[in-house]
């Protein structure tokens, strides 16, 4: 199980996250992301959604998801965050909205190291699909994987523009961060 450690992601309220990314849930979840064993989306929402509601029992007003490309989506089949969204509204009884559309397939996050250059590549690539659908309301975005934060961050940064109230995340997993050495 992961533990958060008081690590903060600019825009986000606060997240959760089932796992941290690496050994065989690294591997788990690049099958799913990359090889197309979308009938783990079932098992996965209902972790996350257990997760959730140990993390939030107050729940949430709007349930959505980080978004890929249309190209992306078409080259690989599907949305596997949407499909996450969709077990995860299933478990905790909510319709998942699309709130946030991808204008341009960008260069992959994985691709790239550092968390200047992550946030520079996602700046501006997302854009409000439904601003009244999230005016001063309380919003679960999803994603699968976090590390530095950057892509929740701008998608958050988006929901709070168009008027969220506040914006949490839920992830299946996180990459290990490691506290820096003060001396």
């Amino acid at each position: 199980m992961c533990d958060k450690n008081n690590l903060k992601f600019p825009f986000l309220d606060s997240w959760a996250a089932v796992w941290y990314y690496k050994g065989n849930i690294r591997k788990s979840l690049h099958r799913y992301k990359f090889r197309n064993a979308r009938h783990y989306a079932p098992a996965y929402g209902r972790m996350l959604a257990m997760k959730l509601m140990q993390e939030y029992p107050e729940g949430f007003d709007v349930l959505t998801w980080v978004p890929v490309s249309r190209w992306r989506k078409f080259t690989r089949g599907y949305d596997q965050v949407e499909l996450l969204a969709e077990a995860v509204g299933k478990e905790l009884g909510m319709v998942p909205v699309r709130t946030l559309e991808k204008l341009r397939n960008n260069r992959p996050q994985s691709r790239i190291s550092g968390v200047a250059r992550r946030r520079a590549n996602v700046l501006g690539i997302y854009r409000a699909a439904a601003p009244k659908a999230v005016e001063g309301k309380r919003i679960l975005l999803l994603d699968d994987i976090v590390t530095t934060g950057a892509t929740a961050g701008e998608c958050a940064r988006v929901l709070l523009t168009a008027g969220a109230k506040e914006v949490y995340l839920g992830c299946m997993a996180a990459a290990l961060h490691h506290k820096q050495d003060k001396r």
